[in-house]
């Protein structure tokens, strides 16, 4: 990974050290001190719009490019099969208000039997009155007293009867009416389904269906994300993971932008590594300017760590292996360490050990 950062002219820190046939002395400059990383630029509020419902695709509202709101239309899909289950549906439900109405057949072919039977009940009400007195006047026997009470018997039990039927009935098309309604939501509701919307504010990135495929629940159909609300994902070395802090200023370069340099910040840092690639996953929110909206844009970037305005340093190149340097002193080429601080990939900060009028070589 840390190979790219050579080519990667984002920050002040180009060696200013003059050479004399292979040949420097350590020098005060500026040091910037920067971990590399590399990754892409996607936007914010990213999903992908995918089918709740089954058919046709009919109509195809939206290209890649456009910008798009919240609530938009964006497909259309054709289903015989939910139209007329909404239809369905629709009946059902009108049927059964109908029958809960002050005009409902139903109620009142229950109510006139309810009536009847009162009516009915009034006069062996008073029919078995008639003949009780009768019989206790011996005008009547007691097989006509025991039929007149048995009628006026089987009246109230027939009213008891008819009002039970006319109150489950009342309550049967009350549950119907509920039933049917939320049927009727449901049909309504995967109507709408047939009709796909956006959830954001932003922009379309990629459409994967074109009018007359079949889709299916859950097919996707669209990319779609925030236009203006960009981010940077960057992959980190995870030898410099350590270094990393929020808040720390990232530098970004962009090929389809080879004069300019984006300016962002560390958001966040994700603690998981990624093993394909030993890297770590660091999110970079943009400072000011930030690049056209080109989904999966691929950027380089620059960590900085530290900034030293003032230090001692030398090439990079002059250091053999870890912490040495090669000397020339009265003519005589001596192999010498010194005390190392901060570095990039071009200078090394001399934290003791050379001066700068120590001549430093490259012994060939």
């Amino acid at each position: 990974m840390k190979t790219a950062l050579s080519i990667l002219v984002l920050l002040p820190i180009i060696v200013a050290c003059n050479h004399d046939s292979g040949s420097t002395s350590p020098s005060y400059q500026e040091l910037t001190e920067a971990v590399y990383a590399s990754g892409n630029v996607y936007p914010r509020n990213e999903y992908t719009v995918t089918a709740d419902a089954t058919g046709i695709l009919q109509q195809r509202l939206i290209n890649e490019g456009d910008s798009i709101h919240q609530n938009q239309l964006l497909f259309v899909l054709e289903n015989a099969t939910e139209v007329a289950r909404q239809q369905a549906a629709a009946n059902a439900y009108r049927q059964a208000r109908s029958n809960l109405s002050p005009n409902s057949p139903v109620l009142a072919e229950l109510e006139a039997q309810v009536r009847n039977a009162r009516t009915r009940l009034a006069n062996d009400s008073i029919n078995y009155h008639r003949f009780r007195e009768l019989y206790q006047q011996n005008a009547t026997s007691k097989a006509e007293l025991e039929k007149a009470e048995l009628n006026y018997t089987l009246s109230k039990n027939n009213l008891r009867a008819q009002l039970n039927t006319l109150e489950r009935s009342r309550d049967q098309i009350r549950l119907d009416v509920e039933n049917n309604r939320s049927q009727l939501v449901s049909s309504e509701e995967a109507g709408r389904n047939t009709r796909v919307r956006s959830f954001v504010n932003g922009k379309v990135y990629e459409v994967y269906k074109e009018p007359g495929e079949v889709v299916r629940v859950g097919d996707q159909l669209a990319l779609v994300g925030s236009g203006n609300q960009l981010y940077a994902q960057l992959s980190v070395d995870e030898s410099d993971f350590g270094r990393l802090r929020i808040g720390q200023e990232v530098m970004l370069k962009a090929d389809v932008y080879p004069n300019k340099v984006f300016k962002a910040k560390v958001s966040k840092i994700y603690p998981k590594l990624n093993r394909s690639d030993q890297s770590f996953r660091v999110d970079a929110e943009f400072v000011g300017d930030k690049p056209a909206s080109y989904y999966g844009l691929t950027v380089e970037a620059n960590i900085i760590i530290s900034q030293n305005p003032h230090v001692l340093t030398i090439p990079k190149s002059y250091v053999v292996g870890n912490d040495s340097v090669w000397v020339e002193e009265d003519d005589k080429k001596q192999k010498i360490k010194f005390q190392k601080g901060a570095e990039n990939f071009d200078l090394v900060e001399v934290k003791g050990g050379l001066t700068e009028k120590a001549k430093v070589i490259i012994n060939d």
